[in-house]
């Protein structure tokens, strides 16, 4: 049996950990097998709780200065420095952290791009060209008379502005409604390049730097934006043109898609580029049959967290789980190499693998482990990469020797749902449109759209708070759309299936068996919450629901939440005007000035707020009660007649 760290017998049962029964089932095991995993490490270590209201300055060395959340203006730091500017200063640089990893994952995805364009790098091409010209056109380049290379180019170099202008207003802010924009140059948060921002963001935190908890927020705002607008807007749109636009496809997801009789292969990570030429790697002949020759039945490839969700929206790659499973699912003993690249890899998955003789690979030079296997992947020759990878698991394969537990939890659900394609679901070929989207919400059949979001969180019960949550927001006919992790949940708690519809209200019911779709649509990653963003520009320019994204009756939440990138990710969807809760902990204190704008006074300004609850039913009512907010401000909050758009209203529709 594998040698780990034994375990504390007073820890609680894995069922009060999670909801997800493979999970559970694995964390027994681990406890069996002397295994640590991140549920022990979170119960056996109690969080500061001066840290956790973001009442700690430790931004220069005259402290670290530690305030009273009791009488948190009982004193100030050495600097002076008020509650209200520490916390700012921390929220702030979250989001800056946030921010930067989004950008550097998007300027990746740019670097590829080019190198794809210029011909030096030969294993990707553009899949999607209707997509490389939409998005051009969107931009404001001209296509007419252009090859493909002549439009990639200029769209090259269009998009690199993001990250590179130190002046002016990055490229994507053509797509956000007038209003929103309008409100933004008021504010002066209109994002430049994100170097630019993020810089001046981290100087702006500095001893001696501002010290304004409004104007620090400002530049917070900017920053996020210029992840939402910018970085992760490129590195979703890159991904389509390169790989394919993401269409509804159903998908196995859990534990179970694991076989004993052949080589394991899990990928998990946030970059599609390592993924992709997996795909290609597990799929080549001659190492099918090196598989087969060490007695398997084939290669399994297999997706975790973000970069899963990618690949099982764009190519119905299964899925293992999500981000508080990826050392459990090691526990199984059927992995026969883990590849990781970029975001959420924890150190710990070194030891658990270890513990049961797994290769844990990784491959991205951003991201090294210790003790970690390090093959360098290269785009312009990644099957290097990723067939040394397949090669170490037929190997691993061949000379297992602990036994293998793979539970039998298997779900299948729909995924895929890109801007796109929604347009196209509820309008056809020839008259995609949000009008039918719009009107039933009009109509009050669909009462609102609900983005849920995010991580899962060890100090919280693994995935209770997504799957209530959203059963709440159904029921009550609330449309929900997903990204990452929180996609997983529901993924796995058989909620993104048109069946799923059984559990909604009775307009949304009505609404998903006439299309067809879920209630719960995944859209892909966490930077695919730019699909969001690009979902409720489409509703706000099709008119009647307002001129802004503030007036929408949508709302988001990320009930689990852990990483800075959330920050950044609620950041921008409060400052787009989106009502944005959070569970398990929010970092501010109640009753201070900072807590009161951010949760409060935001919204005055014209953009949306923040929330925050550990109750899933109660982060439902608050969501529902915005909702209805705005439904009443839009004046469609009366009972109508709810007549399902059809195909000749749709009709009459384009020809007035």
């Amino acid at each position: 049996m594998p040698e780990g760290k034994k375990t504390d017998k007073t820890l609680p049962n894995p069922s009060d950990m999670t909801i997800c029964e493979a999970t559970a089932q694995m964390l027994t095991k681990a406890r069996k097998d002397g295994v640590e995993t991140q549920f022990e490490r979170a119960a056996n270590m109690k969080a500061c709780p001066i840290g956790a209201d973001s009442a700690c300055c430790k931004h220069c060395f005259m402290g670290p200065c530690r305030l009273n959340a009791r009488d948190p203006y009982g004193k100030v730091g050495v600097c002076g420095a008020t509650i209200d500017t520490i916390q700012a200063r921390n929220f702030a640089r979250n989001v800056a952290t946030g921010t930067a990893c989004h950008n550097d994952h998007g300027m990746a995805m740019l670097d590829l791009f080019r190198g794809v364009v210029n011909g030096k790098i030969i294993d990707y091409k553009i899949k999607d060209v209707n997509k490389l010209n939409e998005t051009a056109q969107m931009l404001g380049i001209e296509i007419e008379g252009k090859t493909v290379q002549e439009v990639a180019n200029e769209l090259c170099d269009e998009l690199e502005k993001t990250y590179t202008a130190v002046d002016g207003e990055i490229p994507f802010v053509k797509r956000v409604p007038a209003k929103t924009l309008e409100t933004w140059r008021k504010a002066g948060i209109v994002p430049r390049g994100a170097m630019r921002e993020i810089m001046e963001m981290l100087s702006r935190t500095h001893i001696g730097m501002d010290q304004d908890y409004k104007n620090i927020m400002r530049q917070a705002s900017r920053t996020a934006l210029v992840d939402g607008w910018g970085g992760s807007m490129v590195a979703t749109e890159i991904s389509d043109i390169l790989y394919g636009t993401p269409a509804p496809v159903a998908v196995e997801v859990n534990m179970g898609v694991l076989k004993e009789d052949q080589v394991n292969v899990i990928v998990h990570g946030h970059e599609p580029n390592l993924f992709e030429s997996m795909l290609a790697s597990v799929n080549d002949p001659g190492l099918i049959q090196a598989a087969k020759d060490a007695g398997a039945k084939g290669i399994n490839l297999v997706g975790m967290c973000c970069s899963g969700a990618e690949m099982m929206s764009r190519h119905g790659v299964p899925h293992a789980g999500n981000f508080s499973s990826t050392e459990l699912i090691l526990v199984t003993g059927a992995v026969d190499a883990m590849a990781v690249d970029i975001q959420c890899i924890q150190q710990a998955l070194v030891k658990v693998a270890e513990c049961y003789n797994t290769p844990l690979i990784t491959t991205n030079s951003r991201c090294h482990l210790e003790g970690a296997t390090h093959i360098p992947f290269h785009e312009h020759d990644p099957r290097a990469c990723t067939e040394e990878i397949v090669i170490k698991a037929i190997t691993r394969f061949k000379s297992r020797s602990l036994p293998v537990e793979i539970p039998k939890n298997v779900g299948t659900g729909v995924h895929g749902f890109s801007s796109e394609y929604i347009n196209y679901m509820l309008g056809g070929s020839f008259r995609g449109s949000y009008t039918p989207l719009n009107e039933n919400i009009i109509n009050g059949r669909i009462r609102g759209v609900a983005g849920v979001v995010g991580c899962t969180n060890p100090r919280t019960k693994q995935d209770w708070m997504h799957v209530e949550l959203v059963k709440d927001l159904i029921k009550n006919d609330v449309l929900v759309v997903q990204t990452g992790c929180s996609q997983i949940a529901l993924a796995k708690a058989g909620l993104t299936s048109p069946e799923a519809a059984y559990y909604a209200g009775p307009g949304l019911r009505e609404v998903c068996e006439t299309v067809g779709m879920p209630p719960v649509l995944g859209l892909g990653s966490c930077v695919d919450n730019t699909r969001i963003l690009i979902a409720c520009a489409e509703m706000v320019k099709t008119g009647g629901l307002g001129d802004s994204i503030a007036d929408l009756p949508v709302a988001g939440a990320a009930p689990e939440y852990m990483s800075e990138k959330a920050i950044a990710i609620g950041q921008y969807f409060v400052a787009s005007g989106v009502f944005t809760i959070f569970g398990v902990t929010f970092p501010s204190i109640p009753g201070t000035k900072f807590h009161k704008y951010l949760f409060d006074e935001m919204e005055n300004e014209g953009f949306g707020k923040w929330g925050f609850a550990t109750d899933p039913h109660e982060m439902a009512r608050q969501m529902i009660a915005h909702i209805d907010k705005k439904r009443k401000a839009l004046g469609i909050d009366k009972a109508r007649e709810r007549t399902l758009v059809d195909m000749a209203d749709r009709r009459a529709i384009d020809a007035a």
